[in-house]
């Protein structure tokens, strides 16, 4: 236990058995770094928040796995680190899925119309590119929302975020989307 002062020992202890207050204050004392090292990975800062709290959430299950005596901080960064490699992987097959179910005909099995298949093919392509320029959290949002036709109440479901927060990056999304085509597109 050399190197550290004797107080983080005693949180981290007393987190252990239990005491949400001292778990509290080694948040606090390690949650700059835990951001820092989400948003590396995420290159997103409120998604980096989100993967902070969410390992700060495993870490306080995890406790009683922690060795006494071991260092908390690189225990501790090493399960962020995990959760936002987790969010990114997680983020890519969402989005992988998206373009294929995208990409399938919703029709039934019915032909499109010559009209649907020219815009369709000229489209498709510039439009699926300018989705995927999108940081991720609007990509995510504008893919279910338009390409898998899910209700904001669906897509909120599916990517765990509150209701208005679909909403309100539906609204940012489309405006970067209508920057990236170029407003004579929209």
């Amino acid at each position: 236990m050399e190197g550290r002062p004797l107080q983080e020992v005693d949180l981290i202890e007393r987190s252990r058995n239990g005491d949400v207050v001292a778990f509290e204050q080694l948040v606090r004392a390690h949650q700059d770094v835990a951001i820092r090292v989400a948003h590396l990975v995420v290159r997103d800062h409120a998604e980096a928040e989100d993967v902070t709290q969410e390992s700060f959430v495993k870490a306080y299950a995890a406790l009683s796995g922690f060795r006494a005596g071991s260092p908390f901080r690189p225990w501790l960064l090493k399960i962020v680190r995990n959760e936002a490699l987790n969010r990114v992987r997680s983020a890519k097959r969402r989005h992988q899925l998206a373009i294929r179910e995208a990409s399938d005909p919703v029709s039934g099995g019915a032909a499109p119309s010559p009209e649907t298949l020219v815009v369709t093919r000229s489209d498709q392509a510039t439009v699926l590119a300018a989705i995927d320029a999108l940081p991720e959290r609007y990509r995510a949002v504008l893919t279910h929302r338009f390409l898998l036709e899910f209700s904001e109440r669906e897509t909120a479901l599916v990517l765990g975020i509150p209701l208005g927060t679909v909403k309100s990056r539906t609204s940012r999304g489309l405006e970067r989307l209508r920057h990236i085509l170029g407003e004579d597109q929209m």
